[in-house]
């Protein structure tokens, strides 16, 4: 696997400025189960997070609720100065344990989950700061403000959504530009289809979470498995090439704590489906979603 590049899946620019591959990482997985703790094989994180630059991956997503604070600090120690990289990150739920997950909005935490990952980090601006969750316990123009005032302060040059509908993005506009939506969305995962179409009328990088998923299509049969056994590629390899081709603003951020997934997953940059193959996978994918 030694012609493996990113940036074989073309490249966007985040907030219109910074250049990236659009194939990139999520780096929830190099925490222990649970998203919580250390990974069971540090060393083996540490080499996947360190294999990235030389595969083209030049866009990291991560947040301070991966560990808590372990992903960010193993992305410091691995790959610290991040020359010509990417290193996006999130704030806005705490942890109470293994798969806890609990939002938390007030501007005085916001700012301190800011702050402390500046310094996990050891940058001066987080490039791109993302809201992990809007809180409905706190007023959410309260936390579109401190953010506001965050990226005045040159605290965060670009600011990111997840998990939200169009109306928030909207609401949020009012405060600040969204550089970048990340929504779960993959093959058979369509619920935010209408998110997905704003952000490409508007130029908004969508970060699809959970990309790689395709249910069923996955079984024996199916079109997905047919374009698998057509091309030699995997089964996740054809749904995450069918994800870069939906939309040119599409930025999937798959994640492992291995090489060897890694560099599978990154293969798929290079996997160019035929418009009818395309077509095929969407329509099994939409009929699946509709199911669900």
């Amino acid at each position: 696997m030694t012609n493996i590049d990113a940036s074989s899946s073309g490249a966007f620019k985040i907030g219109g400025d910074i250049e990236i591959n659009r194939l990139g990482f999520g780096a929830m997985r190099v925490t222990g189960a649970g998203v919580w703790g250390e990974p069971e094989d540090r060393a083996e994180a540490l080499r996947t997070l360190k294999r990235l630059p030389e595969l083209g991956v030049n866009f990291i997503d991560t947040s301070d609720a991966y560990g808590p604070e372990t992903s960010e600090n193993l992305l410091t120690e691995a790959l610290h100065p991040f020359k010509n990289m990417l290193i996006a990150t999130k704030g806005g739920l705490v942890r109470g344990g293994p798969g806890v997950w609990t939002p938390l909005g007030r501007p005085e935490y916001l700012r301190q989950a800011v702050l402390m990952s500046l310094r996990r980090l050891k940058v001066e601006t987080i490039d791109l700061w993302q809201l992990h969750r809007i809180d409905t316990k706190t007023p959410r123009d309260e936390q579109f403000a401190v953010i506001r005032d965050m990226q005045k302060e040159g605290l965060i040059r670009h600011v990111g959504l997840s998990e939200v509908s169009i109306d928030e993005i909207e609401a949020a506009q009012k405060f600040f530009s969204v550089a970048t939506v990340q929504n779960r969305y993959n093959l058979v995962d369509r619920v935010h289809e209408d998110v997905l179409d704003y952000c490409e009328k508007h130029n908004i990088g969508f970060m699809p979470w959970f990309p790689l998923a395709a249910g069923d299509l996955t079984k024996p049969g199916t079109v997905l498995d047919a374009l698998a056994k057509k091309t030699g590629a995997t089964p996740s390899q054809i749904a995450l090439a069918w994800v870069l081709k939906r939309s040119p603003v599409m930025l999937p951020i798959p994640g492992t704590g291995k090489v060897k997934h890694l560099e599978e997953n990154t293969a798929a940059a290079g996997i160019v489906l035929s418009d009818a193959d395309f077509k095929a996978l969407d329509a099994a994918g939409l009929k699946e979603s509709r199911a669900a």
